[in-house]
C-alpha cells in the first residue's frame, strides 16, 4: 500500500505541474541548447545553463550524445536518457561519485565507503543486474577494463553531466553494455582559476531502539544522543588557458578528497549485530570469546569451560557471559565510514590544428588509499592448526584460585589452555588498501569532403594498481612463549629468556583483565600477514567515420535531413595479473595469475528521417546498427545489433521504441575468478550442526541446527549426523572453509527493448515528460555466487545446480579444511558462474519543468521516477522462475525496491544571485525474501518465516540546499541531506543470514543521518 501511494503521490505532482498556468512560465529554447539526444535530459541541461550563467557548453568541435557515434545537431535519441547536471551534483554536496549515482532509482545503490569488507573500488550497477552489465564510458570512450576500474578516477567538480542510457548498446560499444550506459561528460574547456571546497559531517541523533535494548542485555556499551562525525574534505584546484586566439586550450586540475572513519560502534542501529528468534522476535546482539578481560579454555577446546578473568581484578576465573565484560562485540570497531585519502590530478588539451583537423587529449591520475580496522586480538591456537598453548603452573601472574582451576594439585610443570585477548586499550589492527590508477586518451578529428564526413581516430590507455595489506597477526610460537613465565629476583621473565632461546620475549600476563602492555604488543606481532597485488590494464584504439549523405542528395523526399551513417573499427587488448607474497601464499593458498585477451570489433550505423515537419507527422525517423565481434579467447565471432523508430504525429507528442541484442564476454577479472581457484575460512557455519547456546555458560548446552533434518539430506549428510557437534565450524573460532573459483564460463547474450512516450505540450511551455519501458531478458547470464545463494538454493529446492556449492568431506561430512592445503572437500563452493536467465522490467519515468515568477525569479522542477515490475533469475530450466522485485534476502540480495524516484525544485533569484533547492527522494517498502508469496518464484523456507521485522517501510528523506553566487566570481553553498535525520531500516540478521551488511541494514538508504554540507567556490 506504501508503494502505490509513493507512486499517487508522485503522479500527483506531475499532474500539478500540468496545471500550472501557462501565462506564468518562460520560454526554455531547448532546440537553441545543446542536443544530447534526450528531450528531458536536454530540457534540464537548458534550465542549468539559464540559471547560471557559468555554466556552458563545452566548446570542443564533437558534441558528446550518449548511445551513438552518429554526431549530427539535434541528434534524437530511441532510447531514454537520463542525465544528471552540474546544478545537482553541486546540490547534494557529494564527496565520491559513488553517492551521485546512488541517488538515481536506475541504479542499484552501492557504498563502497560504507562496507568494511570491500576494497574501496567504487563501481556502478544499473538495474540490479550487476558492475559487469554496466558499461562505464568517459566522454564516450571506455574508462578502462570492465568491472576493474574505479569511477573515483574522475573528480566530481570536473564532470560537466552524467548520462545514464537505459537498455542494451553492445552495438555502438561493444561487450558489457547490457543493462545500458553510464557516460561522463567533463569539462574540458577553462580559462582562468577556479578553487573549490566543501566540507561534511553527519549530525545525528543516536536514539534507543531495539539494538540499543539488545546491546543492554548483553552488557555492551551503546552511544546514545546528538553527535557529530564522519567529516569529509574535498578541495579542487583548476586552471586554464587559451592561446593563439582560441586555437589551444590547455586546462588541468588538482583535488584532494578525505573522509574520516566511523565506526559501527558509533550508531546507535549497529551497536551490534543483531539476530532475531524467529519465534518471539527477540533480538540478541552477536558475541565474541575475545574479550577485553581475556578469555582462558583450561585444557584447552573442547576440554574444559570458557572461563574468563574476572572483569572486576578479583584475579578468579568467572563463566564466559556471565555479566558485564565477560563477551565482547566482535564488530564494534569495524568501520562503518570507511577513513580514506585521494588525490586526483589531470591534464586536458585541445588544439586546433586547422579548420578541418582537432587534436584531443585527456589524461587523469589518481592515488587511494583507506583501511579498514579490526581489534587487536591474540588469536586462538586453533585459528593456527596448532596444539593447545601451554602455561607454567609455577607461572607468578596466576592467583591461588586461576593456578588450581588451571593446573589442579600441581605447582609446577607445564599444563595446556586456549587463550583469547583482546587489547582494547592498544592501536586497532588495520587492513590496508592503496589504489592507483591512469587513464590516457586522445586523438585527432575532423572534417573531410567538403564537410560531409567528420572522423574521429582515438586511443586510450587505462590502468589501476590495487595492493591490499593485510595486518600483523600474533606469532604463535611467541605467544606460546609469552605464557611461559618464571620469577627471576622477584621480576616475571619470560622462561626462554633465562634458557637463552629468546632473549626478546616479553612476559604475557593473560589473567588479567585490560591488559594493555605495548611491549607485549610489539613482541608479539612481528610481521604482516601478507599483501596481495593486482594489475588491470586496457588499449584500446577506435576509429569512426561518419557522414552526412544529405550532402549527395540521399534524403528522403518527405524529410529536411539526410540520411546519416557511421562507421567503426576498434581493437582493445585487456590484462589482468594478481600477485601474493609468500606469507599470504601459506595462509591463504592459491596461486599468482595473469590473463589476457584482445577483441577486434567492426560496426556500422544509420539514421534515416523518413518524414519531417509535415502536418500529417513531424518526425518519423528510423535507426539501425549491427556489430562483429571477434575475441581471442572465444570460437568464431558473435554479433550485436539494434532497431530504433522515432515518431512524432505533432511536435507536442513522441512516441521511440528500441530494439537490441547485446552479447557480453567474460571479462579477464571473472576468467580469474572462476579458474583461479583459492581457499578461506570465511563461510557461515553448517546449518546442520548444533552450536553452543550463547546465553548459556554451560559448554554443554547447545542449540539445535537451524537447517531441518530434510533440508540436511539435501546436502548430503547422512541422518545420523543431523544435531553433531562435530559439523560446528565455530567451535574452531572460524567459519568453515570457502573454495574460491573453480567455475567454467560461457558469453552471455541479452535481448533489451525500450518503448516509450515523450510529452512537450504547447501550451505549457518550458515542459517536458517522458514514460519509457524497458525490458532486458538475459541469457546465460554470468553471476557472481555467493556462499548462501548456493547454501539457501541447495537448502530450500535441492536442484544440483545449488547443491553443488556444498561439498563434504567423506566420512566425517564436515565442512572444514586446512585451506592452504588445497583441499579436494570439505567447503563451500563461491565465485562465478553462468546461470540460466536473469531478468530486469520496469517503467521510467521523467519530467522537466521551467516556471517563471517574473521579478520573482523562476522555478525549475525535475523528477525522476522508476517502477521496476521485474528484477530476477531463473538458475536453471527446471527451477522456478523468481520475482525479487519489492524483496531482499536470501535468493534476493539486496534487489530493487518496486517504486523510488527523486523530486527536486529549484528557485533561483531574478539576479540569478541566490538558490533554494528542496529534494524529496522516495523508496518505497520491501519485504523479506522468507516471507514472499509463491507466485513470486522466491524459494520458499517456511521454517524461517517471519513474524517480527518483516520488512522494511516506505521511506522518504528531504534535502534542502541554499546557494548565493556573487559577481559571478564567488559562490557559497549549505546542502543538508536527509533533513529529518530519519535512521536507516533495521534488519536483524543482515550479515548472516542474509548476507548483506553487518551495520544491521542495506546499502540504499542513509546510512550515518543527516549530512550538513558546506561548500564554496572562487574564480580568477
Amino acid at each position: 500500500m506504501m508503494m502505490y501511494k509513493g507512486i499517487l503521490a508522485s503522479t500527483c505532482c506531475l499532474a500539478a505541474l500540468l496545471a500550472m498556468p501557462a501565462q506564468a512560465q518562460v520560454t526554455t529554447d531547448q532546440d537553441a541548447a545543446t542536443q544530447i539526444g534526450d528531450p528531458v535530459a536536454s530540457a534540464k541541461l537548458a534550465a542549468d545553463r539559464a540559471r547560471d550563467d557559468s555554466v556552458t557548453a563545452d566548446k570542443s568541435q564533437d558534441i558528446i550524445v550518449t548511445g551513438t557515434r552518429i554526431a549530427r545537431p539535434n541528434n534524437r535519441s530511441a532510447a531514454p536518457i537520463t542525465t544528471v547536471t552540474v546544478a545537482e551534483i553541486a546540490a547534494q554536496g557529494a564527496t565520491t561519485i559513488e553517492e551521485v549515482m546512488n541517488r538515481l532509482p536506475q541504479v542499484q545503490a552501492n557504498a563502497e565507503q560504507n562496507y568494511a569488507d570491500s576494497d574501496g573500488r567504487q563501481r556502478i550497477k544499473l538495474r540490479s543486474l550487476g558492475f559487469e552489465r554496466t558499461l562505464t564510458l568517459v566522454d564516450g570512450l571506455r574508462l578502462g577494463i570492465q568491472n576493474g576500474m574505479d569511477v573515483s578516477l574522475i573528480p566530481n567538480e570536473l564532470v560537466e553531466r552524467i548520462d545514464v542510457l537505459s537498455g542494451g548498446a553492445s552495438s555502438v560499444y561493444g561487450s558489457d553494455a547490457v543493462a545500458g550506459v553510464v557516460n561522463f561528460v567533463l569539462k574540458k574547456d577553462f580559462n582562468g582559476i577556479a578553487l573549490t571546497g566543501n566540507y561534511s559531517f553527519f549530525n545525528h541523533d543516536n536514539r534507543a531502539n531495539p539494538v540499543t535494548e539488545a546491546a543492554g542485555r548483553a552488557f555492551f556499551p551503546a552511544k546514545q544522543g546528538w553527535t557529530n562525525d564522519g567529516g569529509r574534505a574535498n578541495l579542487t584546484l583548476t586552471a586554464g588557458k587559451t592561446f593563439l586566439d582560441g586555437a589551444v586550450s590547455l586546462s588541468g586540475y588538482l583535488n584532494y578528497r578525505q573522509s574520516d572513519q566511523v565506526n559501527l560502534g558509533d550508531r546507535s542501529l549497529s551497536a551490534c549485530e543483531v539476530t532475531q528468534t524467529i519465534a518471539t522476535g527477540v533480538l540478541n546482539c552477536t558475541r565474541s570469546t575475545y574479550t577485553q578481560a581475556g578469555t582462558i579454555v583450561p585444557g584447552g577446546i573442547g576440554v574444559g569451560s570458557t572461563l574468563v578473568n574476572d572483569p572486576s581484578g578479583s584475579g578468579r576465573f568467572v563463566p564466559y557471559n556471565s555479566g558485564p565484560g565477560t563477551s565482547t562485540n566482535p564488530f564494534d570497531e569495524l568501520a562503518f565510514q570507511r577513513p580514506f585519502n585521494r588525490l586526483n590530478t589531470g591534464a586536458f588539451l585541445n588544439a586546433r590544428i586547422s579548420s578541418d583537423i582537432e587534436l584531443y587529449s585527456t589524461a587523469m591520475f589518481y592515488r587511494d588509499r583507506s583501511f579498514n580496522t579490526l581489534p587487536n586480538r591474540v588469536y586462538s591456537y586453533s585459528a593456527y592448526g596448532a596444539p593447545a598453548y601451554q602455561t607454567n603452573c609455577d607461572n607468578p601472574f596466576l592467583s591461588a584460585s586461576q593456578r588450581t582451576t588451571l593446573c589442579g594439585t600441581r605447582t609446577t610443570g607445564l599444563v595446556p589452555l586456549d587463550v583469547r585477548y583482546r587489547f582494547d586499550a592498544l592501536p586497532l589492527v588495520e587492513t590496508g588498501f592503496e589504489n592507483r590508477g591512469v587513464r590516457v586518451a586522445g586523438g585527432l578529428r575532423g572534417k573531410v569532403l567538403d564537410d560531409a564526413w567528420r572522423y574521429d581516430i582515438a586511443g586510450v590507455y587505462s590502468m589501476m594498481r590495487a595492493k591490499t595489506i593485510y595486518p600483523s597477526q600474533p606469532d604463535y610460537d611467541r605467544v606460546n612463549r609469552s605464557l611461559n613465565v618464571v620469577n627471576v629476583n622477584g621480576t616475571p621473565t619470560c622462561a626462554s629468556v633465562v634458557s637463552g632461546a629468546d632473549r626478546a620475549c616479553v612476559p604475557f600476563n593473560a589473567f588479567i583483565p585490560g591488559n594493555s602492555n605495548l611491549a607485549l604488543n610489539d613482541y608479539l606481532f612481528t610481521s604482516t600477514d601478507g599483501s596481495q597485488n593486482s594489475t588491470s590494464l586496457m588499449w584500446q584504439a577506435l576509429a569512426v567515420l561518419n557522414g552526412d549523405l544529405g550532402k549527395y542528395g540521399i534524403t528522403s523526399p518527405l524529410a529536411e535531413q539526410g540520411v546519416a551513417v557511421a562507421f567503426a573499427s576498434e581493437f582493445r587488448a585487456e590484462l589482468y595479473k594478481s600477485s601474493a607474497d609468500a606469507q599470504f601464499r601459506a595462509s591463504n593458498g592459491g596461486t599468482d595469475a595473469r590473463f589476457t585477451q584482445n577483441v577486434v570489433e567492426s560496426n556500422v550505423e544509420v539514421q534515416a528521417p523518413l518524414i519531417e515537419h509535415k502536418p500529417y507527422t513531424d518526425l518519423l525517423q528510423v535507426n539501425g546498427g549491427y556489430r562483429v565481434s571477434k575475441y581471442n579467447r572465444l570460437n568464431g565471432t558473435f554479433n550485436t545489433w539494434k532497431v530504433e523508430g522515432i515518431w512524432a504525429p505533432i511536435a507536442d507528442i513522441g512516441f521511440r521504441t528500441s530494439f537490441n541484442k547485446a552479447q557480453r564476454a567474460p571479462t579477464v577479472i571473472e576468467a580469474d575468478q572462476a579458474s583461479n581457484v583459492n581457499y578461506t575460512t570465511t563461510g557461515p557455519n553448517d546449518p546442520c550442526a548444533s552450536t553452543r547456546d550463547p546465553n548459556s555458560s554451560n559448554p554443554n548446552v547447545r542449540v539445535a541446527p537451524t537447517a531441518s533434518i530434510e533440508q540436511c539430506r539435501r546436502t548430503g549428510l547422512p541422518d545420523n549426523l543431523y544435531g553433531s557437534a562435530t559439523l560446528d565450524c565455530s567451535a574452531l573460532n572460524t567459519g568453515c572453509t570457502v573454495r574460491n573459483g573453480g567455475f567454467n564460463l560461457k558469453p552471455e547474450t541479452a535481448y533489451t527493448k525500450t518503448f516509450g512516450v515523450i510529452l512537450r505540450p504547447r501550451f505549457i511551455r518550458g515542459l517536458t515528460v517522458s514514460a519509457d519501458r524497458f525490458i532486458i531478458n538475459l541469457n546465460d547470464s554470468i553471476n557472481f555466487f555467493q556462499v548462501n545463494d548456493f547454501l539457501n538454493g541447495c537448502l530450500t529446492t535441492g536442484l544440483q545446480y545449488y547443491c553443488r556449492g556444498i561439498v563434504r568431506n567423506p566420512g566425517t561430512y564436515t565442512l572444514n579444511s586446512a585451506p592452504g592445503g588445497n583441499p579436494a572437500t570439505g567447503y563451500y563452493a563461491r565465485g562465478t558462474s553462468n546461470s540460466y536467465k536473469s531478468q530486469s522490467h520496469g517503467w521510467d519515468f521523467q519530467g522537466q519543468y521551467t516556471l517563471g515568477l517574473a521579478g520573482a525569479g523562476s522555478l525549475d522542477t525535475s523528477f525522476n521516477g522508476t517502477l521496476t515490475t521485474r528484477v530476477g533469475s531463473q538458475d536453471t530450466p527446471d527451477a522456478t522462475p523468481r520475482n525479487c522485485v519489492g524483496y531482499y534476502g536470501p535468493g534476493c540480495g539486496e534487489s530493487m525496491p518496486r517504486w523510488s524516484h527523486g523530486l527536486r525544485t529549484t528557485w533561483t533569484s531574478a539576479d540569478k544571485v541566490a538558490s533554494v533547492s528542496l529534494n524529496w527522494r522516495h523508496i518505497s517498502g520491501m519485504t523479506i525474501s522468507y516471507n514472499a508469496p509463491a507466485d513470486t518464484g522466491i524459494p520458499a523456507n517456511t521454517a524461517q518465516f517471519r513474524r517480527f521485522y518483516t520488512g522494511v517501510p516506505a521511506y522518504d528523506y528531504i534535502d534542502l540546499s541554499t546557494g548565493f553566487d556573487i559577481a559571478k566570481r564567488f559562490s557559497l553553498r549549505v546542502s543538508v541531506n536527509n533533513l529529518f535525520d530519519r535512521d536507516p531500516p533495521l534488519l536483524p540478521d543482515s550479515r548472516n543470514v542474509l548476507g548483506l551488511l553487518r551495520s544491521n541494514t542495506l546499502f540504499r538508504y542513509d546510512l550515518l543521518g543527516r549530512q550538513i554540507v558546506v561548500g564554496a567556490s572562487a574564480r580568477f
